[in-house]
């Protein structure tokens, strides 16, 4: 008789526990305190599963205040635990510096070679977010295998030391607004003029969001109506930038497909302060040819270098 008893009773608390679970005012359990302890299915630093319930993100530490954004970047990871955590420490750290003085040339600058692997020594503190949040979980597992946003915060007076080593310094003050003015010949016709509304350029425009993210700036595409001011067609495209107004960087340009590479050509040119940059670069995606655009005008209008120092 020991056997049925004992059964039953396992019954008795599983069902016990599953009505618990699917009560209106069931909650998921707090954080873990050492998201690095963690194991599948445990408690992650961003938040403790139950169902489809997620407890809010929290800093990992306490951040001092009125750190600005050109001290902090965002890196996609594996979870909250340190088997990507030093991994992403790198790769913030290597945008923050490029970020902060404005030389994206320190990105690859062989003197910084050994910093990443050090980058925890400039970290004020940092936090996850869960970029499936918003997707149910049927069971606990993988949840520790999710991808994760992870944010660093990195120490002010630790990046200007380091940059100053460098013989760099932070580049302070208001920073131009790119705006480019792009004819688009893509993988298929037609070919159109990259504004704020045409439905064919909605992935390049976040493309062009995140690469001047990347470098701590702004991009604004122009309307419809400013590129007809501009005399900016498909038909009659101009062949000088027109007047920027204050605080904007306009970048006229041609992004082209070719097969033959494959990949995408891109030529650019633009007037800074009374003197003209042209620049270009092939054989690559529209992220990277993006990229190449604000880098040259980051390049310039921080004193630098010039548009046409590598990418």
């Amino acid at each position: 008789m020991a056997g049925p008893a004992i059964r039953a009773w396992q019954w008795a608390a599983l069902l016990q526990l599953l009505f618990a679970a699917g009560l209106p005012g069931a909650q998921a359990q707090p954080a873990a305190a050492d998201p690095g302890a963690q194991g599948p299915g445990s408690p992650s630093a961003n938040g403790s599963y139950f169902g489809s319930r997620l407890v809010p993100p929290k800093s990992e530490g306490s951040c001092p205040p009125n750190i600005g954004p050109m001290y902090q970047a965002d890196a996609i990871v594996t979870g909250t635990d340190m088997r990507q955590r030093p991994w992403g420490f790198a790769q913030t750290l290597r945008e923050v510096l490029v970020k902060s003085s404005g030389d994206p040339r320190l990105k690859d600058d062989p003197r910084i070679a050994q910093l990443p692997l050090h980058a925890d020594h400039f970290v004020a503190c940092f936090d996850y977010i869960d970029m499936m949040a918003a997707v149910p979980l049927h069971d606990d597992q993988g949840t520790s295998d999710r991808p994760h946003q992870l944010t660093v915060y990195f120490v002010p007076a630790e990046i200007d030391a380091l940059l100053a080593q460098f013989g760099d310094k932070p580049w302070r003050g208001e920073r131009a607004i790119v705006v480019p003015v792009l004819l688009v010949h893509g993988r298929k016709p037609p070919p159109y003029v990259l504004s704020a509304e045409i439905p064919a350029g909605e992935d390049q425009r976040g493309s062009f969001a995140t690469a001047a993210d990347q470098f701590g700036m702004e991009v604004r595409i122009p309307s419809e109506e400013e590129l007809q001011a501009w005399g900016a067609s498909v038909g009659h495209f101009p062949s000088e930038p027109p007047p920027a107004s204050a605080g904007e960087a306009i970048v006229v340009g041609q992004l082209d497909w070719s097969e033959i590479l494959p990949g995408w050509i891109g030529k650019w040119r633009m007037r800074w302060h009374g003197a003209d940059y042209r620049w270009g670069i092939s054989d690559v995606n529209y992220d990277a040819a993006f990229r190449n655009i604000v880098r040259g005008v980051v390049l310039v209008a921080s004193g630098v270098g010039s548009p046409d120092q590598g990418d």
